[in-house]
């Protein structure tokens, strides 16, 4: 299929066909594949629950309120972010990036880059996402909107701001699994209605860690469980070319 065929076959399927089994190695792939999405600074402050098992798939429906998409799903995909681990992703990029740079960069511009590179990770990144109570938060934002009245400078940097980063990374991985699963005819079906601390619990994640999407996955059955033709507000209310 083309990306445009893709995009039109993908719906949020409500009701799969229970006849109808899935290749695990075939959603590993897609989960794989969903790795490949754009993240923040390269951070990818994301871990994915690949649910297979006929008792944790029953446990974590009940979690996500029954719903039919789940109950009738052959596997389940929880998306989740980390802020936590921003200290270990930056240890391991700089790990990579050092001997990236000796490969790809120019003998000339390899010192400058390393030294870029090693400021941002060890520093930067551990000061925008280490949290305190939310006070370190607070310093960070007064301190860039200070700044920014001399120039222009990112002011999003509160607490509650990189738990939004994080959440908008996840999902854009999320929706990279979605189209990788519809290219290859599987159907996926994003939810938000759940217990994220339930789910949580059975995944026995830590307090920090936090549910950005749980996406149950199969085939549908017919036009069962797609909500008739798909609707969209008229493209001229939101797009504005300027």
């Amino acid at each position: 299929m083309s990306l445009q065929e893709i995009l039109e076959f993908r719906r949020s399927v409500r009701y799969f066909d229970e006849a109808k089994e899935l290749d695990t190695e075939k959603v590993k792939h897609c989960i794989e594949l969903a790795t490949l999405a754009p993240n923040s600074s390269n951070m990818q402050l994301w871990e994915f629950y690949h649910i297979t098992d006929p008792e944790m798939m029953k446990k974590i429906s009940h979690a996500c309120l029954d719903q039919k998409a789940t109950e009738t799903a052959k596997q389940i995909v929880v998306f989740v972010t980390r802020r936590d681990l921003h200290r270990k992703r930056s240890k391991t990029f700089l790990e990579f990036e050092k001997e990236n740079i000796a490969r790809n960069s120019p003998p000339e511009k390899q010192e400058k880059r390393w030294k870029n590179q090693r400021a941002y990770y060890t520093y930067l990144m551990p000061f925008i996402y280490s949290r305190f109570f939310g006070l370190l938060g607070i310093f960070r934002k007064i301190l860039s909107v200070f700044v920014s009245l001399f120039r222009p400078m990112v002011t999003s940097i509160s607490e509650s701001d990189m738990r939004v980063v994080v959440h908008k990374t996840c999902g854009l991985a999320a929706q990279t699994f979605m189209i990788a699963m519809a290219e290859i005819g599987y159907d996926t079906c994003p939810l938000e209605g759940f217990d994220s601390r339930r789910v949580k619990k059975l995944l026995k994640l830590p307090c920090s860690a936090e549910i950005n999407m749980i996406i149950p996955c199969g085939i549908r059955k017919g036009t069962r469980g797609i909500r008739g033709e798909r609707f969209r507000v008229p493209f001229e209310e939101v797009y504005r070319i300027i």
